[in-house]
């Protein structure tokens, strides 16, 4: 498989820089990877992107802002948990963050301009999946179809985590190099589902602390997450062919918010996978790729 040189180009808004790399031949469909809370391009597991990159696409991934080697956000990190439980009593928190989740949907939009492509396939998972909801209520024009992977709609009443993995998530990381990825390590295993894999997760977690770790970038997401508020009313007036994929042993993102997304989605695809959780795991891929390829079939 031919993959590109990862490039940092200034193709964000106000000439944020973005780090992106692209997977296989550019005649073919292009289909854009956009990652989830914290988690760098890299945590798309190749063997996915070798995967979709045999059923014909051009896959593109990048690293969103404040993560891997994309600009991180300046200035003092917002009190993102004050501002979660004020969205969640219904306050709007949106003229208070730096940015948020449709500030980042146009991110992805300015890789694809930046690679002359008009249309592309798009895949979100977790955050990434709120993103490319995003994408499909304001650049509906740009996408020829929405596969959106263990997320929810930003309704506080569906998709809610269990205590152990919200509070795994959110705990702030120990000091030092060792530390920081075994904890790393065992987040990803009290989330990751019954398929879950040491080796892989030990792999992926000292990979992503070498390339780059940003804690304070935790803060500026979940704010922007915050802000963004609930998008099922705004789902409803999508048209592009969408699939909701998930995994029934989803502990971060409760199987709900699957079931409100695929609801607030006219004609939109559900996917349930019982053996997964909230993570991508090898013995999926076939499934996973198949069903990205299924949606993407709808958009000929």
């Amino acid at each position: 498989m031919q993959s590109s040189t990862p490039a940092i180009e200034p193709i964000g808004q106000g000439g944020l820089n973005l780090c992106f790399q692209t997977h296989g031949d550019s005649s073919n469909e292009p289909l854009l990877l956009v990652m989830g809370f914290t988690a760098q391009m890299i945590s798309w597991p190749m063997g996915m992107i070798e995967a979709l990159v045999d059923r014909g696409f051009f896959v593109v991934a990048y690293d969103n802002r404040d993560v891997g080697l994309s600009d991180k956000s300046a200035g003092d990190m917002p009190d993102a948990a004050a501002l979660m439980a004020r969205a969640r009593d219904g306050e709007d928190v949106s003229a208070e963050v730096p940015y948020t989740l449709a500030d980042m949907a146009a991110d992805g939009i300015g890789v694809l301009d930046h690679l002359g492509i008009d249309k592309a396939h798009v895949v979100g998972a977790s955050m990434g999946g709120m993103i490319v909801q995003e994408m499909a209520v304001h650049f509906s024009d740009r996408l020829l179809s929405v596969t959106s992977i263990m997320s929810t709609t930003g309704n506080p009443e569906v998709g809610e985590a269990e205590p152990e993995a919200m509070t795994a998530l959110l705990t702030p990381p120990p000091e030092g190099r060792e530390a920081i990825i075994e904890n790393m390590i065992k987040v990803n295993q009290i989330i990751g589902g019954p398929l879950w894999s040491e080796d892989m997760a030990r792999m992926r977690s000292t990979e992503s602390y070498d390339r780059s770790f940003n804690p304070a970038g935790a803060a500026f997401q979940l704010a922007a997450i915050a802000a963004s508020g609930n998008r099922t009313d705004r789902l409803s007036g999508v048209t592009t062919p969408f699939l909701v994929l998930h995994g029934r042993q989803d502990s971060l993102i409760g199987m709900s918010g699957a079931l409100a997304t695929a609801d607030a989605v006219p004609g939109a695809d559900l996917v349930v996978l019982d053996a997964m959780g909230h993570d991508l795991p090898e013995p999926l891929w076939p499934q996973i790729t198949d069903a990205i390829a299924g949606i993407a079939r709808r958009s000929y």
